[in-house]
């Protein structure tokens, strides 16, 4: 398509053909034949802009495709290091002697028996007065083997005076429960919102009200990797901490103050790590007895829990009970909610969003408490407080929904924030048309029928923040024979951050992926935020980009030199630097160029670019089921997930993310709950062969779609949405099959065979 230069900006509004790489179109005025006129203009990406711009969408190269993970081949082949294959001369192995009652006085604690078994050599104490819950560790021992280690765990005497002690939340709210944080209730009121009043004032207008129930339990993170550190520590003014974690500099400081050292004393390691979910921050309790025994032995000690220790000792995804009564008109007006909270975090508070989740009634009232026990206190997990939100909240929202007979994926839309009503709408027509739900037969009453294998579809939605912030620091270096790094302290949980780290330095430079090396991991290299609630993409990627872009910009200063051509008229693509007004004769080889600058090359530092990232993210997800109504099995047919996240930086990393994420919401609804004995005062499924998780058989067909009706071009982080409404959408599912309202997880037959026949006595 030619171009008019008499053409206005009304009469031409897109730019005559694509972009070439690293450039973009722009307006700008000429006098042509006296005539001030707007015409397009090909410059390069940065001509006239104060900083990165990551481009039109169309014209990315690597960045929104399909990328390979580019530690995929070490990952597979078992060259990867995690901190459980950290050996180092000299290292000594740890274990710890936990607790075996909820609440405990210590009285004596001997270690010489421990001491004087072979290999042993040394043991700390951990907590030498009070104990007040299952499974806390005691006792460290290092020996030089993990055998002997564990030997000497079994040699440690302990003495305990055991108290009376709460380990449900019902015994924690008997009238004479001990107090578990002493003069102060185990039931605390967090917070109170709205007039009650006012919400039954709004009930008694309601055309239907419903109320229930809901109940979830304690899950575990389950990494496949448990907490662990290797602390390389031979007296001196310096060590080394290799740490499962997801804040690299989240260590450094933990450590010092352990070791009696400086912050700047200490570099920490993350090479790999095997999973966090929320769970890996700080040194922790196994991180505490690393310290202690590296301190004493003046030598590496390699801690690393067992599966037990992990269940018991590592934190959890705190339970909770909702009780929850809302009214709705026949309109489809969500007009009036109550809700009374309960948060299950042991000896800590638990954590939950406020309810209503996501929907807006008319007038509401709630009130959040939590109940403590004598068990390990929760901790953050993918997306805190928000998958038990949902799951009580989405099954009000169908339970109305049917009350009114209205299709409750149209009741869905017509009562989330108007602010996200076109995003929310299009996620789950989407979601609706790939589950089959325009075509199923019972869209606004569940399936009554008396047959026994019957199928049903439910929905659920999902938000979150998903910003980044100013904490990371990068540098991309060019090196005089050509080959490229680009350096950040961050941590790779397994998501990719390698990959898209790798990949926008590539973008920037005109280069192939294999051609950037990223090496993240180490406190030594730059400053970099704590992977928690999504926020590292949206701060780690500007920052590259910053970093990537200075770089470019450097080197194209030195070529132009060279060329004798403007800096601005440079382009950078397929390997070579070109003078974009002369391109076939006036170019040289990207190598050749990093060779010409000569000395160490060149080192440009990049930090957070508020334009390049944004927030707020929200998905809808659905589920088809199919149930037995003679049996009570429960099986999960499809499952869909629709998700926005602003510019991708590798689809199918996202799209990774988003199926990990409902395979973890269906492990959770249908699988996972800590079982505790509460006259002995012990949980009975600390480890993988009791504490159930779904497997392979229990995975029907899932299906991650990314929301390309999101324009956002701001970078955001995603994961933890992806695993919030998907048990919701599966209970849902099974309401929608047989009637069936399961309000308490695991949604398991036995509580379908007991819905369903308390549903046939009405």
């Amino acid at each position: 398509m030619s171009l008019d230069p008499r053409t206005t900006l009304a009469q031409q509004d897109e730019p005559p053909r694509p972009a070439a790489p690293g450039k973009k179109w722009v307006k700008s005025v000429r006098v042509q034949n006296g005539i001030d006129t707007e015409v397009w203009e090909e410059v390069d990406i940065d001509s006239g802009a104060s900083g990165p711009s990551w481009g039109a969408r169309k014209d990315l190269r690597l960045l929104n495709h399909d990328l390979p993970r580019v530690d995929a081949p070490d990952k597979v082949t078992g060259r990867a290091v995690y901190t459980h294959d950290v050996r180092v001369p000299g290292m000594a192995f740890a274990q710890v002697l936990r607790c075996p009652h909820p609440w405990a006085k210590i009285v004596r604690i001997d270690l010489e028996p421990a001491k004087k078994l072979p290999g042993v050599l040394g043991a700390v104490v951990l907590e030498s007065e009070e104990v007040k819950w299952v499974g806390r560790p005691v006792v460290a021992v290092a020996a030089d083997t993990p055998e002997h280690a564990e030997d000497g765990v079994r040699a440690v005497v302990v003495e305990y005076e055991v108290q009376r002690f709460a380990i449900t939340p019902a015994q924690s709210q008997a009238p004479d429960a001990p107090k578990i944080a002493g003069n102060r209730d185990n039931v605390r009121v967090h917070e109170t919102e709205g007039e009650l009043a006012d919400a039954e004032k709004a009930l008694a207008e309601c055309d239907a009200v419903v109320e229930g129930t809901w109940r979830v339990p304690v899950q575990h993170h389950a990494c496949l990797e448990t907490h662990g550190v290797v602390v390389d520590y031979r007296g001196g003014d310096s060590a080394t901490v290799y740490a499962s974690t997801q804040g690299t500099f989240t260590i450094n400081s933990d450590a010092a103050r352990k070791l009696k050292l400086k912050g700047s004393q200490v570099v920490a390691v993350v090479e790999h790590m095997g999973g966090g979910f929320g769970g890996k921050f700080g040194m922790g309790l196994e991180g505490d007895a690393a310290c202690k025994l590296s301190l004493e032995l003046k030598r590496p000690v390699h801690m690393l829990f067992d599966r037990a220790s992990e269940f018991l000792a590592a934190g959890n995804r705190a339970g909770g009970v909702h009780v929850l009564k809302a009214g709705a008109k026949k309109s489809g007006e969500l007009h009036a909610f109550i809700a009374n909270v309960e948060r299950h975090g042991g000896v800590g508070g638990g954590s939950n969003q406020k309810q209503p989740y996501i929907y807006r009634p008319a007038t509401s009232h709630t009130q959040v408490k939590s109940v403590l026990t004598n068990t390990d206190s929760s901790r953050a997990m993918r997306a805190p407080g928000h998958p038990q939100m949902s799951f009580a909240m989405e099954g009000l929202m169908d339970d109305l929904a049917y009350a009114i007979g209205m299709d409750p994926l149209e009741f869905r839309i017509r009562n989330v924030p108007d602010n996200r009503r076109t995003d929310y709408e299009r996620q789950l027509r989407q979601c609706a048309e790939l589950i089959g739900w325009n075509s199923h037969p019972h869209r606004t009453a569940p399936n009554r029928s008396n047959d026994e294998l019957k199928v049903g579809i439910g929905f659920a939605l999902s938000t979150w923040g998903g910003g980044g912030g100013p904490e990371c620091k990068v540098e991309v270096r060019l090196l005089p024979d050509g080959s490229v790094e680009v350096l950040s302290g961050t941590q790779d949980l397994g998501t990719g951050t390698r990959t898209y780290v790798a990949a926008i330095v590539a973008e920037e430079l005109g280069l192939e992926l294999n051609q950037v090396t990223a090496r993240i991991g180490r406190s030594s290299y730059g400053a970099a935020n704590a992977s928690g609630g999504s926020t590292t993409t949206a701060s780690l990627a500007p920052a590259v980009k910053h970093a990537a872009w200075n770089a470019r910009k450097a080197l194209f200063q030195h070529v132009g030199t060279l060329l004798g051509v403007k800096p601005e008229n440079l382009r950078i693509a397929g390997g070579r630097i070109e003078d974009s007004t002369n391109p076939e004769s006036n170019w040289i080889g990207f190598k050749d160029a990093c060779a010409a600058v000569g000395g160490q090359g060149i080192s440009a530092q990049g930090e957070w670019q508020r334009e390049l990232a944004s927030n707020g993210v929200g998905g809808a997800q659905a589920a088809k089921v199919q149930v037995d109504t003679l049996t009570g099995e429960i099986q999960v047919l499809h499952m869909v997930g629709v998700q926005d996240c602003g510019l991708v930086m590798n689809r199918i990393a996202t799209r990774s993310q988003l199926n990990g994420g409902m395979i973890q919401a269906l492990s959770y609804g249908l699988f996972e709950e800590r079982v505790v004995d509460p006259d002995l005062g012990i949980v009975l499924n600390a480890n993988f062969e009791d504490y159930k998780i779904a497997g392979c058989k229990e995975i029907g067909l899932m299906q991650p779609v990314l929301d390309d009706g999101d324009e956002r071009n701001g970078v955001i982080g995603m994961s933890e949405p992806a695993v919030v409404p998907g048990q919701s959408a599966i209970a849902n599912a099974i309401m929608n099959a047989c009637g069936a309202r399961l309000r308490e997880m695991p949604l398991t037959c036995d509580k379908l065979l007991m819905a369903l026949r308390g549903a046939k006595r009405g």
